[in-house]
C-alpha cells in the first residue's frame, strides 16, 4: 500500500508524522500560513508604473466612483454621451429666456417656437417689433454667446396677435377694427 502521511513517515513539508483527521488539516493550515509569512509581500503597483488596466482599490482617502455625485455634474455627463447638446441649448433659449437676452428685452416680448434654427418672437407692441427687427443681428450674437453658436440663426419677429372677430353665431361680414390693437 501507498504511504498517505499517515505513518511515521509522514510528509516532511507539513510536519503532518502520525496525524490523522483534523490534526492533520490543522497542520495542513499552519504549513501554508507559515510559508505564506516566509514569502516576501509583493507591492500592490510595480515601481514601473505596474499595468494601467488595474483598477485602484476602493479603500484609503479619496473620492472613489461609488461617492455621491452632484445632480448638476451628473446631468452634464449624460446630456454629454447621449448627444442632448442641441436640445439642451434650444431648452435654454425657452427656459432662460431673460438671461439670454436680457430683462429690459424680455420684459416687451417672448419666444414662440424655435425650428431649423429659425426662432420666432413675438414682441408686446408693433413698435417693439420694429425695434427688435432692427436689433436682430445683436440678439442673434447674444443668443450665440449664451446657448452656443448655430443654435439660432435666423430671427422671425411678430407684432402682438390680435383677436379674431370671425367667431360666434351672431357674425357681421365687414373689415372689422382698424387701427385698434398697437
Amino acid at each position: 500500500m501507498a504511504d498517505t502521511g499517515g505513518g511515521p513517515g509522514g510528509d516532511p513539508r507539513t510536519g503532518a508524522g502520525d496525524k490523522s483527521g483534523p490534526e492533520l488539516a490543522r497542520a495542513a493550515v499552519e504549513a501554508a500560513l507559515a510559508k505564506r509569512k516566509a514569502q516576501p509581500r509583493r507591492k500592490a503597483v510595480p515601481e514601473g508604473g505596474g499595468d494601467s488596466r488595474r483598477r485602484r482599490g476602493y479603500t484609503g482617502p479619496g473620492p472613489d466612483p461609488r461617492d455621491p455625485q452632484l445632480f448638476g455634474a451628473l446631468l452634464g455627463r449624460v446630456v454629454k454621451a447621449r448627444g442632448w447638446q442641441r436640445p439642451a441649448a434650444e431648452a435654454t433659449v425657452f427656459g432662460e429666456w431673460e438671461r439670454v437676452v436680457g430683462a429690459d428685452v424680455a420684459a416687451h416680448c417672448r419666444p414662440i417656437k424655435l425650428e431649423d434654427g429659425e426662432l420666432t418672437v413675438e414682441a408686446e407692441s408693433t413698435a417693439w417689433a420694429t425695434q427688435l427687427r432692427m436689433l436682430s443681428g445683436r440678439l442673434i450674437a447674444r443668443i450665440a454667446g449664451e446657448v452656443g453658436h448655430n443654435v439660432v440663426k435666423k430671427l422671425h419677429i411678430h407684432g402682438p396677435s390680435t383677436p379674431s372677430w370671425s367667431r360666434g353665431p351672431m357674425r357681421v361680414r365687414g373689415r372689422g377694427p382698424r387701427d385698434t390693437y398697437g
